[in-house]
């Protein structure tokens, strides 16, 4: 049975968002990344299908809304299915 929810640095990991780990603490540890609008600092704060990501990136700041949960990181395809880019 699959769980209803996922880690945050899980999640960043498994949709591509990190590399790794520590990447994926660091990152949540700045305080700028959102779930459903709320700051957190939690690395095992949890994501649910349907929650609003806002991730502070490199590139510029990416929304987006979680659309399932992945075990393990796979091929790039398959961790953009993961997620929808909405506007912010």
């Amino acid at each position: 049975m699959p769980a209803d929810h996922q880690r945050l640095d899980k999640f960043l990991i498994n949709a591509r968002f990190c590399r790794n780990r520590e990447l994926a603490e660091a990152l949540i540890a700045t305080g700028a990344l959102r779930i459903n609008r709320l700051p957190t600092e939690k690395f095992h704060a949890r994501v649910r299908v349907g929650d609003v990501l806002t991730i502070p990136l490199p590139r510029g700041v990416a929304v987006v809304r979680v659309l399932a949960l992945a075990e393990r990181r796979g091929a790039a395809a398959q961790a953009q299915g993961l997620y929808e880019e909405i506007g912010e």
